[in-house]
């Protein structure tokens, strides 16, 4: 599976991004997809989940209230509107796709697949 991310760019305190990112099939029927933010010289941090099954969603604490992930299934693809973007969400987005574990979105990087990532750079 390749996992193809797009939409990062060097922005403003306050502004938009919208990323995407495409996988090339869908192995598992609980399926999901998500991103992952990793900044220099820290951990490797979740950002938001999609399940494929029923639409559910989960957010991570830097996510909750700006960001808003959302899924176009025929498409295979994944979104995450992200507003409001402050410096402190300077990162690099690593798309990621694999299964539901116990029924959940896991917050862990234990994804199967991952994407090359795409950079966000925003700027006070």
């Amino acid at each position: 599976v390749q996992l193809q991310a797009s939409g990062g760019g060097s922005v403003q305190n306050g502004d938009s991004l919208r990323l995407s990112c495409t996988a090339s099939e869908r192995t598992f029927p609980h399926w999901v997809m998500g991103w992952f933010r990793q900044a220099p010289g820290k951990a490797r941090e979740f950002v938001a989940g999609i399940k494929w099954r029923t639409g559910g969603v989960l957010y991570g604490p830097s996510a909750k209230g700006r960001f808003a992930i959302s899924k176009d299934s025929p498409k295979n693809t994944v979104y995450l509107q992200m507003n409001d973007l402050k410096p402190e969400d300077t990162a690099t987005y690593l798309c990621v796709a694999g299964r539901e574990i116990e029924s959940r979105i896991s917050t862990h990087p234990v994804y199967d697949y991952w994407g090359r990532g795409t950079q966000v750079t925003v700027s006070s």
